[in-house]
């Protein structure tokens, strides 16, 4: 079984590296898939969960609707009244973790991965970054939007994200302590830190 959690700044490139790691490593990649499994798992509508996704309430759905990257996922209209509170969406999620990491294996891309997984023999646990600069214009290279969208989304994700590792592990998703490789992927091609990853996941 191999487990692969990755941490990723927006414009990392974390959505582009992730599913390349787990194609090579014959994983299951682990993203969209898990508020689909939450959903299920407690009876909501996958809307729903989505907007609850590794965020503190639905703010970091707001700041994404608002600027246009999951209107087709999650359409348009007024946001619906919660359903079940955020203690309940962050516990469905980690065990949907667990439980590919005690099966099939995965790898899984951001939900405070490395912190839920902390204790597992074998994971490994990495870290996308690189200067703000840098990962805006990655951003934009890679074809995700345009420099003024960049620019928000860049410090209102970055925030969500790390709010919610503070939120509910009382942690810093920046903190290189919770990884075993941390990687500039602005300075270092696309598939080189696939290809760093990949043979690192093997080791361990």
């Amino acid at each position: 079984m191999t487990v692969v959690t990755i941490s990723a700044a927006y414009g990392a490139g974390g959505s582009a590296i992730g599913p390349a790691v787990a194609e090579q490593l014959g994983v299951p990649f682990l993203d969209r898939a898990i508020p689909a499994a939450v959903a299920e798992r407690l009876d909501v509508s996958e809307r729903e969960a989505l907007e609850r996704d590794e965020a503190i309430g639905s703010w970091l759905s707001r700041a994404l609707l608002a600027f246009g990257q999951m209107g087709p996922v999650l359409g348009t209209g007024p946001e619906p009244l919660p359903v079940a509170g955020a203690d309940e969406f962050c516990t469905a999620c980690e065990q949907v973790l667990r439980e590919h990491a005690a099966g099939p294996g995965a790898v899984i891309l951001g939900r405070a991965g490395a912190l839920v997984l902390a204790d597992h023999p074998t994971a490994l646990h990495v870290r996308l970054t690189g200067p703000l600069d840098a990962r805006i214009e990655q951003a934009m290279r890679l074809g995700e939007t345009d420099r003024g969208t960049a620019e928000r989304l860049a410090q209102q994700t970055d925030k969500a994200r790390e709010a919610y590792v503070q939120h509910f592990y009382r942690a810093d998703a920046r903190d290189p302590a919770h990884y075993h490789a941390v990687l500039d992927s602005t300075a270092l091609p696309l598939d080189a830190c696939t290809a760093l990853i990949v043979a690192a996941a093997r080791a361990r």
